[in-house]
């Protein structure tokens, strides 16, 4: 996977600012996960927007895509790599 050096890990992402996906890492995920993610039509340049981060003890984290409301688990939400817009 070839990250933009100027991309951060969603998981890292402040919260409400708006963000394109810059890359995924889908060898970092199960082929289940990496199905859910394109079954929600996540890939690269699509606009995202952490909601949520991960609660206690790394839990899911809550992400807007588009006008899906949509909860990731932490290993998940670090394999999308994403660009804050300007």
């Amino acid at each position: 996977m070839n990250t933009p050096a100027t991309s951060v890990p969603l998981a890292d992402l402040p919260r409400f600012s708006p963000a394109t996906v810059a890359a995924i890492d889908w060898a970092a995920l199960a082929a289940s996960e990496a199905r859910r993610l394109r079954e929600f039509g996540l890939d690269e340049g699509v606009e995202i927007e952490l909601l949520a981060p991960s609660g206690w003890m790394g839990g899911p984290l809550a992400a807007r895509i588009g006008r899906m409301t949509v909860a990731l688990r932490r290993h998940v939400a670090d394999a999308i790599h994403v660009s804050q817009a300007n």
